[in-house]
């Protein structure tokens, strides 16, 4: 047997073999990633342009319209036809509506091919102005609009076609007994024509109450053409005065004095823009709520078709430079007497500090110095060439002043020059989101200038800039 042979099995250390490449390229991954999630989590300055404009302190109320409103009642029974054009004035003696009391004479225009009316443009414009206004105004939340707006354009509809009906009424008169059952109704007044009735014709500012200001709980009757009426029902109605008013709850006290001793206030109505002012008065009802109404002399026939207006209240307006409030900051200045302060040779102003040079004598220095505003006797200046303790040499003395006193400003960041630079501004008034300012004051800000949006980007920069500038001395 063949002698086997002894085998050795060697063991070699193990070395990690690292890639330099590799491990340089995966540590710049993690560094870019890094600054890219630094730099979407970092505050950036957002520049924004100053314009003119204006604020108003102002509020916005649903009004209920009160008119001098009168129902005229039908002296027959019968199916009542329209002529007069709502929301139109007439004049006494105008026709208004016919009343059939057989109900033959629809039958008799059909059967005459009357039936389909053309409508001319200005009727066309009409049912396009009266879409196109509910379209503006409508609200999900308020479906039943639909069914009023319905209604109402059936009733205009039907109100446009009985113009052509009364082109062909004469054509009656050889039919006697159809003739003879048509009665002609006139207007007993001048006014302004609705075909709509509410029950809140005959209301004032003393019959006010919360439910009827409640728009959801509102219910018109709205008027059309070829409805049966019994003798005594209301067949349209007419506003015979151009004084109206509107009428809001408001049980703020503090509110309603303050409107009630400005007499007149301004209106905005929100369906078309248009303003007016009102005459002020107030009732305050046995539950304890409070009515103002600003009564108006002119606009009522713009308004007639009309029960609930959005109305906003216009008691302050400042117009100046508009900003947001987010721009606004606010700064402390070194406050240094006037005298102190001198012109160098370049026409930059600045201040002559007090130091001593390398063999210990007395010297002064030229400091360039920012203005950012002045009193009578002292100038603001800027912290950034000056520190607290320092001291300053009047001009042609040897009076001194020590730099101590701070102010406090309140400003914007301008960036015209492509860095941020603190201006000044005096402001006229403010609210939630936007400040009014002067304009072209000595220290503050112009039409067209630059400003950073959001002041906090800012000073968040300085304030790093603070601390690594500590760290290092």
């Amino acid at each position: 047997m063949a002698r086997k042979k002894n085998r050795k099995v060697t063991r070699y250390p193990f070395f990690l073999h690292i890639n330099v490449g590799m491990l340089f390229f995966a540590f710049m991954i993690v560094y870019v990633v890094i600054c890219v999630v630094i730099y979407f989590n970092k505050k950036h300055i957002v520049g924004y342009e100053v314009m003119e404009g204006s604020l108003s302190s102002n509020n916005i109320y649903e009004a209920v319209a009160l008119r001098t409103e009168k129902i005229v009642p039908t002296d027959k029974s019968g199916y009542i036809n329209y002529f007069a054009t709502e929301g139109q004035r007439v004049a006494v003696g105008n026709l208004v509506y016919t009343v059939d009391e057989s109900g033959d004479l629809l039958d008799y225009l059909k059967s005459q091919g009357s039936e389909q009316a053309e409508l001319t443009d200005e009727d066309l414009s009409e049912l396009r102005t009266q879409i196109v206004s509910y379209s503006s105004s409508f609200k999900p939340t308020e479906f039943s609009s639909v069914y009023d707006f319905k209604n109402s354009l059936d009733g205009t509809v039907q109100k446009l076609a009985s113009a052509s009906v009364l082109q062909n009424i004469q054509s009656l008169n050889s039919s006697g007994s159809t003739a003879q059952s048509i009665n002609y109704c006139y207007a007993p007044d001048t006014g302004i024509v609705l075909y709509s009735i509410d029950g809140y014709e005959e209301l004032t500012l003393n019959d006010m109450t919360a439910d009827l200001l409640d728009s959801t709980k509102y219910e018109k009757n709205q008027l059309i053409s070829n409805t049966l009426m019994g003798t005594g029902d209301g067949a349209y109605k007419i506003v015979t005065d151009e004084t109206w008013s509107i009428v809001i709850k408001e049980n703020d006290l503090e509110k309603v004095q303050n409107l009630s001793e400005r007499e007149y206030v301004k209106v905005r109505f929100l369906k078309n823009q248009d303003e007016s002012w009102g005459k002020v008065s107030y009732y305050t009802n046995d539950a304890g709520d409070t009515f103002v109404a600003f009564t108006f002399t002119n606009s009522m026939i713009t308004f007639a078709k009309d029960r609930f207006l959005n109305v906003e209240l216009i008691t302050e307006e400042e117009k100046g430079l508009k900003i947001p409030n987010s721009a606004i900051a606010e700064k402390s200045f070194y406050v240094v007497p006037k005298e102190y302060v001198i012109k160098g040779s370049n026409n930059n102003y600045g201040v002559l500090r007090d130091k001593y040079d390398e063999s210990g004598n007395e010297t002064s220095e030229f400091v360039e110095v920012e203005l950012y505003n002045e009193t009578e006797d002292s100038y603001y200046i800027d912290d950034v060439s000056l520190r607290s303790g320092d001291e300053v040499i009047k001009m042609d003395s040897q009076d001194k002043f020590t730099i101590s006193q701070k102010d406090t400003l309140i400003g914007v960041y301008n960036i015209n020059k492509g860095y941020a630079d603190f201006r000044q501004i005096s402001i006229l008034y403010q609210n939630d989101e936007y400040s009014i300012v002067k304009s072209n004051t000595t220290y503050g800000l112009s039409v067209y200038d630059y400003i950073v949006l959001e002041a906090s980007t800012v000073e968040t920069e300085q304030a790093a800039a603070n601390l690594d500038t500590s760290s290092e001395n």
